[in-house]
């Protein structure tokens, strides 16, 4: 059986930013902890038998702004999920935070709550660019947040940046990863901003770089991260050695997660037959409370058909690939399946040899290495 982690998801945020896909829904006034935690672990119950006597590795709590919910509540959430579940005694668990909500004392709350690494969404360091992606945050938050979470002992902690953002320059994308750099910080999520249905931004699309701009940008932002330590391991993750995301490599390597929360998707290997499951939770906010017995919304068995399409858009995210070996271990099928599509994309140099691993040709044209697999 794969590992196991478990993504928890917080709906709600301060103020939905233009740019963001993602379930979370602006609130006011206070939010409903008690009523939520109730929820999760009645949700949690419900799914017990998916974890098949694994232990724990990792848990991501996102959002929305998991930070606006107190470290009573976490506290309370984090030892009610041990005394269900077996949780690794280095599991690593992470919380993402928002620099605008994050008052004096917050972050020693949290590490006494047990969370040990912290992802802030800094985005840029550039106050013009916050406002125009509708941040509630200044560049001023963000170093107050970081040096905060360094003096609660948190000795994990990445930063989200974007690039490709709207009337960006080369010299504001590599200051905003200078900035981020200067902060002493092991791990940084560094993505391209894209405009996705059903956002403000894609109704009303701002002035983005043109492609020739964006290559630029992130050719020079990977010769300045390397420069600096840094090892772009995943797409958009760049880490110094030893400090890669355990949660998020569980994603890329095809492991199991259990999912909880309005929203949440999880994927579960099933014992009994080795198939693969994808399910998720309830979106409204509303409707999760108000639930009674199950939360999952739905969910969808991978076909064999589907399974190498599956497994290559994680595994291939990843520099360094997975070993050959870890496609039978993870989906149940034989490779030679693949034999002569892979041969063909290593002759093509797509494809590392010996490993399933993208060349620099098929990192930078991942979307069309993929297509090869949808068939």
């Amino acid at each position: 059986m794969p590992p196991l982690s478990l993504y928890i998801h917080v709906p709600w945020c301060v103020r939905k930013c233009p740019y963001c896909d993602f379930n979370s829904h602006a609130r006011s006034g206070e939010l409903p902890e008690q009523a939520y935690l109730a929820a999760l672990l009645e949700d949690l119950d419900g799914d017990l038998a998916f974890a098949a006597g694994r232990e724990i590795q990792t848990v991501f709590i996102g959002g929305g702004t998991p930070s606006l919910l107190s470290a009573d509540f976490y506290r309370t959430l984090l030892q009610s999920i041990a005394q269900r579940l077996p949780m690794a005694t280095d599991a690593e668990i992470t919380l993402e935070a928002n620099p605008g909500t994050l008052e004096a004392g917050r972050f020693e709350g949290f590490r006494t709550a047990g969370i040990n690494r912290l992802s802030i969404g800094a985005q840029s360091f550039d106050d013009s660019h916050l406002h125009r992606l509708g941040r509630i945050h200044d560049s001023h938050a963000i170093f107050n947040a970081v040096q905060a979470a360094q003096v609660a002992g948190f000795e994990r902690l990445n930063i989200d940046l974007m690039y490709g953002l709207p009337e960006q320059t080369l010299a504001s994308a590599l200051m905003d990863l200078q900035q981020a750099i200067s902060l002493g910080v092991h791990h940084l999520s560094w993505y391209q901003l894209t405009l996705e249905p059903n956002t403000e931004f894609y109704s009303l699309p701002p002035a983005l770089p043109d492609d020739d701009r964006i290559g630029e940008i992130a050719d020079a932002g990977q010769a300045l991260l390397e420069s600096a330590g840094f090892q772009g391991y995943e797409i958009s993750a760049w880490a110094r050695p030893g400090q890669a995301a355990r949660h998020n490599l569980n994603y890329w390597e095809f492991g199991d997660y259990l999912a909880l929360g309005a929203g949440a998707h999880g994927k579960i290997t099933q014992p009994e037959t080795g198939q693969v499951l994808r399910y998720w939770k309830t979106r409204q906010p509303e409707a999760y409370l108000g639930r009674i017995g199950s939360r999952t919304a739905g969910h969808q068995v991978i076909s064999v058909e589907d399974m190498p399409l599956e497994f290559m858009m994680n595994a291939l995210r990843l520099t360094q690939g997975v070993a050959e070996s870890s496609y039978s271990e993870r989906t149940g099928l034989p490779l030679v399946g693949l034999e002569k599509i892979l041969n063909t994309l290593r002759e093509e140099d797509w494809l590392e040899p010996g490993r399933l691993a993208p060349t620099a040709k098929g990192r930078r044209y991942l979307n069309a290495l993929l297509e090869h697999f949808v068939e």
